[in-house]
């Protein structure tokens, strides 16, 4: 089954495909609408990834999302998860404050 942000991809896809082939905005809207129902995206995002497709949009043309900025939440080093590992076979008592200290990291 697909997710919500599949569908998402899909019909961005469609629009890009349907506004090469010229077709205008609202036509692609009407054309989507019978066959996504309510699961279809806006008249206005319609429009708006149209002008992305087209290059009249200073943004970059992409189909997915981008990665958000700024640091990443979960380490994912494995020299790091060897240590904690460690620390807490060593002592299992461990505190968060104590690890994150250890690695480097914040502790959430």
């Amino acid at each position: 089954m697909a997710t919500s942000y599949d569908l998402l991809i899909k019909q961005r896809s469609v629009i890009e495909f349907l506004g090469d082939e010229g077709c205008s905005a609202a036509n692609i809207h009407a054309r989507m609408k019978t066959v996504h129902g309510e699961m279809c995206i806006s008249d206005c995002a319609v429009r708006k990834w149209v002008r992305i497709f087209k290059g009249e949009d200073p943004r970059e043309t992409i189909l997915r999302d981008r990665n958000p900025s700024g640091r990443p939440l979960a380490a994912s080093v494995t020299a790091h998860r060897e240590k904690v590992d460690c620390m807490i076979r060593a002592n299992r008592r461990v505190k968060q404050k104590e690890i994150a200290n250890a690695v480097g990291s914040s502790k959430e």
